[in-house]
């Protein structure tokens, strides 16, 4: 919200000497953020004048058509001679008053005035455009004044071109302050000043005879006051004041009976609309979108509508999209001349529309429709609910004063019941959240300076005002309290804390987790959590993979991405493609977080309560009402896990490398892994590994995969190929607790070492022929390693050898080669009982 300061002293009694600078830590101080204090024509100097075209001289002989103007500038040259001056624009004519700036002058920029030679003719001073000035960007064509100003007369003081504007980025509970009225009353109050309400103006009753309006949607619309203006001039042009106004609050100047209603609602905060009633048609109503209905909105767009966006309508159907933009079939017509009669057409009869709606349905609306407006953004924080009549009384006065109409005696004013909405609140409450002594006094005071009717004594009964729909709870009044006290006179103290029990064993493992993978090489990152159904279709995932279902954002950062991830892989994989357009060949990556997992039935979830703690129930609720958010670790890799040196060449990551990332990851949470072979998208079908944990009932539960991504995937991603990644399901890993660490017993025998080499099915898994080495070797086993796979011709086609060593020890004796011995034969027989396999060289 830009607000200039010398509109601001219209409402509010400011001190002499106090700059916008002054005003501005005043308002910041109050809780107000202000980004920045506007200097205008800080640098400008004069002579600016206003001038008389007196004569014109067409130019010939240029690439562009040039004017050599004599304009009169009555005495404000010392000679009271007509000034020479060329110019290029094309937008006046003899007769018409400019803005002229004399030699010695300097505009904004700075930019020096002086006599010139150009165009073959000297040049003594400029006629001046909007942008020139500073007004604003328009600089297709000079200003081009109303007649009545006199030739000499003061430019700068005329078109205020010196003054300060204070830049107010309001945040969404302080609506109010998106116009003059709300500023002017904090400032008011930072000042301690009467506040000149521009709101408070005589409106007469609502009577029979105004225009005919329904509501059909009192939820969407609980109150429309129409008010009819005849006899309208349609030429009359907006004053000097009131476009410099708008232009210094960052609006165009349009047409009079635009600028007035954008004026109203800068002023009071009361957005209007205003049709011409010629092209009205019987009772304006307030409805719903019906199915299939289109209207072409005053952006000329066709807009088709959705069941939920809230309309106005006549009997012709809609003619505007309520608190966002109005139709153009009733569009205010721009003023012509007949060329026959001479008479100036144009809009004579105007309606004024004022109305309070339902802020959530113009927000959606809004953004529906990609249709942000100056209205909408007040409708959706919330405006004064009783500011209606007044701001339609407003801009019936400035109609009559400026445009010459008459304004009808009928008034339209419908509204529904409303009761007033108190709140309950210690007199204490306000100390207790600050940690400091008010009183009863100032906690009162401060809130009838807000607005606030308060009754009571310790506990006290206050009733916010219309334009404060935000204060709602007893601590949105202590908010009040202590910001107009100030926040920096609230005592800097710590609090009390109980004491603590540490980490949860959730998250010591999470930490543990991370250090691990850290400490093998990788480098966490943290990415948002949103997802599309592109990147799905990235991953080759089926129209069927539960992994497509996501839960929907009602209003998404992106149309892109307007649900919750499923999986951490497509953020994952896009900020290593990113580090890989960067140059980063060799990366290791990876990331925790949660996934997001709707619920077959859906609840709406409790609004808890902020004057107390909430129950359990009522937590618990809340959490039923929430998505499953299973926590998950992936990782991804590419380039070299080991880098080329003296020790010989670089070792390329790949898809080992991501099954034991997954086992890193087992470790750290206390849980061993069970790794099989298995084919899951977006992985390669012949490198992806299923990840397991054992089940206490003899089942194995699948918690992740590992492995390398498709060929297909990584086109699509443009990523390296033999990209590789992992991902894995923390909660499911750790379901069943961590597995207790057992402190190995430490043995002074000596330990006896035996290979065996074992021929299988190429389909018959490693693991399988693991646990039955272990099975059969017995309590004598101290370990066993994997060390070799060979597959061959002389082992025939659909075989493959796997060699381990296996490591024997007894802990109170030396082993014999005999007992060592027969604990591998006892291995290797449970291994061919169960796996098929055949001994190698047998």
């Amino acid at each position: 919200m830009r607000v200039p300061l010398s509109w601001l002293r219209e409402y509010v009694d400011l001190p002499a000497g106090e700059t916008g600078r002054d005003v501005a830590a005043r308002l910041v101080a109050a809780g107000l953020e202000v980004e920045t204090v506007e200097q205008l024509g800080a640098d400008l100097k004069g002579p600016l004048v206003v001038g008389q075209v007196l004569a014109i001289e067409e130019l010939t002989g240029f690439k562009k058509p040039i004017r050599y103007c004599q304009v009169d500038v009555g005495d404000a040259n010392g000679t009271g001679e007509p000034q020479n001056i060329v110019c290029g624009a094309r937008n006046f004519a003899v007769g018409d008053k400019v803005v002229v700036v004399l030699p010695g002058a300097v505009l904004p920029g700075p930019f020096p005035i002086a006599a010139r030679q150009t165009y073959g003719k000297t040049s003594e001073g400029m006629i001046c455009s909007a942008r020139e000035l500073g007004m604003g960007d328009d600089h297709d064509g000079i200003i081009v004044l109303p007649p009545e100003h006199v030739p000499g007369t003061d430019a700068i003081e005329l078109l205020e071109l010196v003054d300060e504007v204070l830049d107010i980025a309001v945040t969404p509970d302080r609506g109010y302050c998106l116009s003059l009225r709300g500023v002017a009353r904090e400032a008011a109050i930072a000042y301690d000043r009467p506040l000149a309400d521009p709101a408070l103006l005589d409106v007469p009753q609502a009577n029979s005879a105004g225009y005919p309006v329904r509501i059909d949607d009192p939820v969407g619309c609980d109150r429309f006051t129409a008010r009819t203006v005849t006899g309208v001039e349609p030429s009359a042009l907006s004053p000097i004041w009131l476009q410099r106004r708008l232009q210094k609050a960052g609006m165009r100047p349009v047409s009079l009976t635009v600028d007035i209603t954008n004026y109203v609602m800068l002023e009071i905060g009361q957005p209007l609309h205003a049709y011409d009633r010629t092209r009205l048609t019987g009772t304006v109503s307030v409805r719903r979108a019906q199915p299939g209905e289109k209207l072409r909105t005053l952006d000329g767009t066709d807009r088709r509508l959705s069941a939920e966006d809230l309309l106005i309508c006549d009997e012709s159907g809609p003619i505007g999209l309520a608190g966002v933009m109005g139709g153009a079939s009733t569009e205010i017509a721009d003023h012509a001349m007949d060329a026959e009669t001479g008479q100036v057409l144009g809009t004579t009869d105007v309606v004024i529309e004022a109305a309070h709606f339902d802020p959530v349905s113009i927000a959606r609306t809004a953004r529906r429709h990609k249709l942000p407006s100056e209205a909408s953004k007040r409708f959706e924080r919330g405006i004064d609910p009783q500011a209606g009549p007044a701001a339609a009384q407003r801009a019936v006065d400035l109609l009559v004063l400026i445009a010459g109409g008459t304004a009808e005696p009928g008034v339209t004013d419908v509204a529904a019941p409303h009761r007033p909405h108190t709140v309950t609140i210690p007199a204490d409450h306000p100390d207790r959240v600050a940690g400091t002594a008010y009183g009863r006094e100032t906690v009162t005071r401060r809130l009838q300076q807000v607005g606030c009717a308060v009754t009571g004594t310790d506990l006290l009964t206050v009733t916010p005002p219309s334009w404060r729909p935000d204060l709602t709870d007893p601590s949105d009044l202590a908010e009040e309290v202590i910001r107009l006290e100030g926040y920096d006179n609230v005592p800097s103290r710590m609090p009390q804390l109980p004491p603590g029990r540490g980490l949860t064993a959730a998250q010591k493992r999470l930490r543990r987790v991370g250090r691990a993978l850290a400490g093998d090489g990788y480098v966490e990152v943290q990415n948002y959590p949103f997802l599309g159904d592109a990147a799905l279709d990235a991953l080759g995932l089926e129209p069927g993979d539960p992994r497509r279902t996501t839960v929907k954002l009602v209003n998404p950062l992106s149309d892109e991405e307007p649900g919750l991830r499923t999986t951490l892989l497509p953020a994952l994989l896009g900020t290593l493609r990113r580090n890989v357009g960067r140059g980063n060949t060799d990366l290791a990556l990876f990331e925790t977080g949660l996934v997001f997992h709707p619920k077959d039935e859906r609840t709406v979830p409790p609004r808890l309560p902020v004057d107390r703690r909430p129950t359990e129930e009522e937590l618990a609720a809340l959490d039923a009402a929430l998505p499953d958010q299973p926590r998950r670790v992936a990782v991804a890799l590419t380039g070299d896990r080991e880098p080329a040196g003296w020790w010989g060449p670089a070792r390329p990551a790949g898809w080992a490398d991501a099954v034991e990332a997954g086992r890193t990851v087992a470790r750290a949470a206390g849980v061993e892994l069970i790794v099989r072979q298995a084919q899951y998208a977006p992985w390669h079908p012949g490198r992806c590994a299923a990840l397991l944990v054992a089940v206490a009932d003899g089942t194995e539960r699948l918690v992740g995969h590992a492995g390398e991504l498709h060929p297909r995937v990584v086109k699509a991603l443009h990523l390296p190929e033999r990209t590789c990644v992992m991902e894995i399901d923390l909660d499911l890993l750790t379901a069943d607790g961590e597995q207790p660490v057992v402190a190995p017993h430490v043995s002074t025998y000596p330990v006896a070492t035996q290979d065996v080499a074992l021929v299988v099915d190429a389909a018959v898994p490693a693991a399988d022929v693991e646990a039955a080495l272990r099975s059969g070797a017995g309590p004598l086993l101290e370990s066993l390693r994997l060390f070799d796979v060979f597959t061959g011709e002389q082992l025939g086609e659909g075989r493959k050898s796997l060699a381990y060593a296996l490591r024997f020890r007894a802990s109170d004796r030396t082993l014999t080669a005999e007992e060592a011995s027969a604990a591998r034969d006892a291995a290797v027989a449970e291994a061919v009982v169960r796996t098929g396999a055949v001994l190698r060289g047998a």
